[in-house]
């Protein structure tokens, strides 16, 4: 029998590569007496095709060492796994032998030189080999489209699209579906879109091209209607994508999962769950994707209870699913929950990430759970994540919530990068335990590095400033704000507002408040409570009702800061309105804190009789604070009897707290009834309960003073 020759090798080869079967092309391979780089062409593709991409590059390095010259098709598959892998040292290697053998001028390898840097956001280079391109085709443009995207260069992106319009290139739907998942970027907040509404300017130029591709005859294309039905979600218009989906022909599991994903996005919870149950009464089994979308739905709408079903029913979750659940129980402040789920996945052992570190590291943080945090610090530090950018602003939030800002510094000090994030947990961290001296020194140090303050840098500074009654540092940060054009942001405006109120100057907040362009619930709360903490009753009446008039939707904390301003002022009877106007016109449900002005109020004018019926009516009547600000009322009043009975119920409900005993005897030492009061704090006396002594300070020349319990010192604020 006649030996085989290189070719029938080859071929051979070739036929088990097109079929898959790598087990047998590796053996085969292995017996081929003479390889060429035919042969190594035909093994390096199939482990690419198959997304081994490292093996790929180990075979390609063992041709090189054979001294074979890699051809073309050698530097086309290589650079594709060298994107795939972001390697892009690798890349820039082969692309110097590309240039070398003379064939970087090759379509093949021109098109794979430019998606190997667009993916790993090279994007320079990738415009380079772009240029380079004597001929881009379809392929290039496309490449150089996904590139631009990546670096949310999507104006740009579009550009690059009307130039392959222009040039009569041929549009394939692989070209329209890249140009779509570019506008399907500016409806999902990725945009780098410098136009004020990203959206309708992306959601616009998606309907073009979506025209466009009925024009070429590509409205029955299966991945082009996935790609409209992704940008129609994602720039919530989900009427055209239903219309798109419900006349697909055969919507595959890619269209369910598009669609379930996009009805989360838009709080359409119901839909999404409606969706599934379709889904799987069509024949579709729900994937993986599936059960993501449908968990980070649960999270968005803030069904954390329905999430964790979802959770429950995934056979493997993810690390991506446990980051989702941990991420939601996290947001809702149950933190004791993320952390029982969390060492779950340690009994699991599923090794967490930097995000799941990050989450689990503000729950030990909200709970005050410092030694559990050292714990997922040692975690970090075993996994190489301690040097994070994510986990160490997690760590720096964790020690400083915990009056530990020594070691916030330590982990600041050795994190190798820091972006704005870092920086701003450690301002928080000073300005929650009042270092304000080391708060503005770190504020300073952060500009001086060049390093630009967000919204969140600026609203930190200024509640400080606010809780601190630091005026002149606020307004500097106000002229800040205007030289950086924050001015405008919702968030900034309203700590603005804050800080202005505390420090006093009603005046000054309302002028601004009057000038924002745009506010929200936040806003308006933040200027009725300063009327209301400055003794301006009416004008915070007056403010609540005109925030009503325009259509302004109250919460909770606007009916706190209503009733507070009505109590402060003796505006009881337009307080009961409020109160009742709560669940009547609005439709909620009264909360503790709005019984409790209500009932100041109510004290405040005499009107006890009516106070201690409506905390008998109330479903919390037995919460302390309420029969504390009852009993505070009677020293006013001098009603004994009252002050009495409010006095037993504190009694009852705590004995240990001193409190209702020094209220009780300031309202006989108000009577003159001397023998009362003496034997009220004998009695304290002999509970060993003891009054906690306090202190006021004032802020004199950029100097604070503090006094407290006969003593006063200097701190320089």
């Amino acid at each position: 029998m006649r030996e085989r020759d290189i070719f029938s090798w080859n071929a051979m080869l070739s036929a088990y590569c097109a079929a898959d079967k790598l087990v047998e092309a590796h053996m085969l391979f292995d017996e081929v007496p003479e390889r060429n780089v035919v042969s190594w062409n035909n093994m390096i593709s199939v482990f690419v095709k198959n997304d081994d991409h490292h093996k790929a590059l180990d075979f390609y390095m063992m041709m090189i060492w054979e001294g074979l010259m890699p051809t073309h098709f050698t530097l086309a598959s290589i650079l594709s796994a060298c994107g795939a892998l972001l390697d892009v040292d690798f890349g820039r290697r082969c692309h110097g032998l590309a240039l070398k053998i003379g064939i970087d001028h090759n379509m093949y390898v021109g098109n794979a030189l430019l998606s190997m840097y667009g993916k790993c956001r090279c994007i320079s280079e990738a415009v380079r080999a772009f240029a380079d391109l004597q001929e881009p085709n379809e392929v290039s443009f496309t490449a150089m489209m996904g590139g631009l995207a990546e670096t949310e260069k999507v104006e740009e992106a579009l550009e690059i699209f009307k130039l392959m319009h222009q040039k009569r290139i041929c549009i394939d739907s692989v070209s329209l579906s890249s140009i779509l998942g570019v506008c399907a970027r500016g409806g999902s907040g990725e945009s780098g879109f410098s136009h004020w509404n990203d959206s309708l300017f992306a959601k616009v130029h998606g309907q073009l091209i979506h025209c466009l591709a009925i024009k070429l005859g590509f409205e029955n294309d299966f991945r082009l209607n996935n790609s409209l039905l992704d940008m129609y979600a994602k720039n919530s218009d989900m009427g055209s994508a239903e219309s798109i989906f419900y006349h697909v022909s055969v919507p595959n599991t890619v269209s369910w999962n598009i669609m379930i994903a996009g009805y989360g996005q838009n709080y359409q919870i119901e839909k999404a769950l409606e969706l599934v149950e379709r889904m799987e009464f069509s024949g579709f089994e729900p994937d993986k994707v599936t059960f993501i979308n449908m968990l980070s739905a649960c999270i968005k709408a803030g069904d954390i209870a329905l999430a964790r079903q979802v959770f429950d029913k995934m056979a493997c979750p993810s690390l991506s699913s446990w980051n989702a659940i941990l991420s939601g129980y996290s947001q809702i402040e149950n933190h004791r929950e993320a952390i029982m789920l969390f060492r779950e996945m340690q009994f699991r052992n599923i090794k967490p990430d930097r995000s799941t570190l990050a989450i689990i590291l503000c729950s030990c943080a909200g709970m005050g759970l410092l030694d559990s945090g050292k714990q997922v610090h040692a975690v970090s530090l075993k996994s190489a994540f301690h040097g994070d950018m994510y986990v160490g602003s997690g760590l720096i939030t964790l020690y400083s919530k915990n009056g530990r800002m020594d070691k916030a510094m330590v982990v600041f000090d050795k994190l190798p990068e820091l972006d704005i994030v870092c920086w701003n947990s450690m301002i928080a961290g000073f300005s929650s335990h009042s270092m304000d001296k080391e708060a503005f020194a770190f504020y300073n140090t952060m500009r001086g590095r060049d390093m630009s303050p967000t919204q969140f840098s600026y609203s930190t500074l200024l509640s400080f400033c606010a809780e601190q009654s630091l005026s002149s540092q606020g307004r500097q940060i106000h002229a800040q704000i205007l030289k950086v054009g924050y001015v405008n942001d919702v968030f900034v405006g309203s700590a603005l507002i804050d800080m202005y109120c505390k420090c006093g100057d009603v005046d000054g907040a309302r002028q601004f408040f009057d000038m924002m362009p745009s506010r929200n619930t936040v806003t308006w709360n933040e200027m009725i409570h300063g009327y209301a903490q400055n003794g301006y009753g009416d004008q915070a009446v007056h403010l609540y009702h005109y925030m009503i008039t325009l259509g302004e939707k109250p919460d909770d904390v606007t009916f706190i800061a209503a009733l507070t301003a009505c109590s402060h002022s003796g505006l009881v009877d337009e307080g009961l309105k409020i109160f009742e106007a709560i669940s009547v016109e609005h439709k909620m449900e009264p909360l503790l804190d709005h019984y409790t002005c209500i009932i100041d109020a109510l004290g405040r004018a005499g009107r006890l009789h009516e106070a201690e019926l409506l905390i008998s009516s109330m479903p919390c009547k037995n919460d302390p604070v309420i029969w504390e600000v009852l009993l505070s009322s009677c020293r006013v009043h001098t009603d004994v009897p009252v002050a009495r009975r409010a006095a037993d119920k504190l009694f009852s409900l705590n004995p240990q707290n001193p409190t209702p005993y020094v209220l009780l005897a300031n309202v006989y030492s108000s009577m003159e009834r001397w023998d009362d009061a003496r034997a009220i704090r004998e009695l304290m006396s002999d509970k060993n309960l003891g009054k906690n002594a306090g202190y006021s300070w004032i802020e004199y020349n950029n100097w604070k003073e503090d006094v407290g319990d006969g003593e006063s010192y200097y701190a320089q604020s």
